[in-house]
């Protein structure tokens, strides 16, 4: 009876989605001209008259509305930025990812990472970027403000940036929407099933991601420093969003789906550091468009983000590179790329809000203490999370966040002195007690609704298609069993 339920379940996936696509189809067929040009009427030049009245309106809006004309220093800048973050997915997360387990499941692997550039984007071309942009509630969008990306167009959106394209602020945070998500596939690596994954993601970046990311960074969103929030919590590139949200949910999901087959009693060595190696250095490169992009313009702010993310990745690898070999004995090259993604994951929120001795210390901080998370957490609470999601990425944004509540610094970044009001009053939000308690809310919260959530869709989601792949199919391989593959020759 359940192989039949779940066969009649994804037939009617399989039609609902065919019937997406086609209302998507007619959509953009019926209505995509009106949305994005408004010119239907001709004048005797061929040109369309309401077209030209609408980009005179543009032009005059670029000059006088609010400070908001387009940069093409700044355009250019987060263009490019967009390309690194999509860079950190494809190819660099794939190989990271993929490097680290068995050769039997590779393809598989990289598949979970692959897939979900399709999949969210189509999510975020739908509803996602307005759930989490659009003005709403302060904790999600209005899906229909930006339904289909409609009046989203070469016009800045001057709540968010004020000189680029409200397009290219879409496409730079729908980058960030891709990566989140993937990152959680290395905690379920060599069991999940991949159509039980694929729904699950679905549910996930809908229903965790997107409130999330309206929560910090939407306008009106709760834990809003900048945009009319309740709770100031800083987070410059994603701590809360990105990382925190990411690991805590892959902890849970790695504890619910139950360790790999021979878990502790077999070798479950990576079959390919190399691949791993590349893949880290597509990380740091990546992460560079990932926090100094987030300043939104290729300004000051931008080039001290940028050297943060920098010192703090090399103090990463170092710090933990030095413990292990105290540790251990030697040190290991894995170990010394674990520790620069530490670093790195460590600075993603403040690396637009300290100093960049500040960033060599939240570095140092970070490969230290992720390192004892992989290494003595791990072991002793004998959780299976195959790739060490929430020892480094989860982890390591908590403490990222937390010292960041010391160590922001308005002489980075001034906003952060001349921003946030609380009945009529002007409050810093500067390092100390008062911001570090901040941040600290601003962890729980994420941390116990990711939690919530991800039990819950992982309750919702084995029920309905399943999620741990059968003995047989583990054993020969996700490559083979998943996807019919075989990532070498024999």
């Amino acid at each position: 009876m359940k192989i039949v339920y779940q066969t009649l379940f994804m037939n009617k996936i399989h039609s609902l989605w065919l019937g997406f696509l086609l209302l998507a189809g007619v959509w953009v067929g019926v209505f995509g001209d009106v949305t994005r040009s408004g010119a239907s009427v001709m004048d005797s030049n061929g040109s369309t008259v309401e077209g030209r009245l609408l980009n005179l309106e543009r032009e005059m809006a670029g000059i006088s509305a609010r400070g908001s004309q387009v940069n093409s220093g700044d355009n250019a800048w987060v263009l490019v930025s967009s390309a690194l973050v999509l860079m950190m997915t494809a190819p660099g997360l794939i190989l990271f990812y993929g490097g680290l387990v068995r050769s039997k499941n590779v393809l598989g692997t990289m598949m979970h990472s692959l897939v979900l550039m399709g999949l969210v984007s189509a999510i975020w071309l739908v509803y996602g970027y307005s759930v989490a942009f659009a003005p709403g509630t302060p904790f999600f969008g209005n899906p229909m403000t930006y339904f289909m990306l409609g009046h989203v167009g070469d016009t800045p959106n001057p709540d968010y940036a004020a000189t680029i394209p409200q397009t290219s602020f879409m496409l730079f945070q729908m980058m960030f929407a891709i990566i989140t998500p993937a990152l959680i596939s290395g905690a379920v690596a060599e069991r999940v099933k991949f159509r039980g994954y694929v729904l699950y993601m679905l549910f996930w970046t809908t229903l965790v991601y997107l409130p999330l990311c309206h929560m910090v960074w939407g306008k009106g969103g709760y834990l809003n420093w900048s945009l009319g929030g309740q709770i100031p919590a800083l987070d410059f590139a994603g701590g809360t969003v990105v990382h925190i949200s990411s690991g805590v949910s892959a902890l849970v999901c790695a504890i619910m789906l139950g360790k790999r087959a021979g878990y502790l009693h077999q070798p479950m060595l990576p079959h390919n550091v190399v691949l791993s190696l590349i893949g880290t250095g597509l990380l740091w490169v990546g992460w560079f468009g990932f926090n100094a992009g987030s300043a939104l313009g290729a300004g000051a702010l931008a080039a001290s983000a940028f050297a943060a993310t920098h010192f703090s990745a090399a103090a990463g690898a170092l710090s933990w590179t030095m413990v292990e070999w105290w540790h251990k004995g030697r040190p290991s090259v894995l170990g010394a790329a674990s520790g620069m993604v530490a670093g790195l994951a460590t600075i993603t929120p403040a690396s637009g809000f300290v100093s960049i001795p500040s960033a060599f210390v939240i570095g140092l901080a970070g490969g230290s203490i992720c390192y004892f998370a992989v290494t003595k957490l791990k072991a002793r609470f004998s959780y299976d999370d195959a790739l060490d999601v929430f020892g480094v990425h989860g982890v390591g944004s908590v403490v990222g966040m937390l010292m960041l509540g010391w160590l922001a610094s308005p002489a980075v970044n001034p906003a952060i002195g001349q921003t946030f009001h609380k009945n009529g009053q002007l409050i810093s939000l500067a390092g100390g007690l008062h911001q570090f308690t901040n941040q600290a809310v601003a962890v729980m919260i994420t941390a116990v609704y990711a939690a919530i959530a991800s039990w819950v869709l992982f309750k919702v989601t084995d029920c309905c298609v399943g999620l741990r792949v059968d003995p047989e199919s583990e054993s020969i391989g996700l490559d083979l069993s998943q996807h019919g593959e075989r990532a070498y020759s024999e």
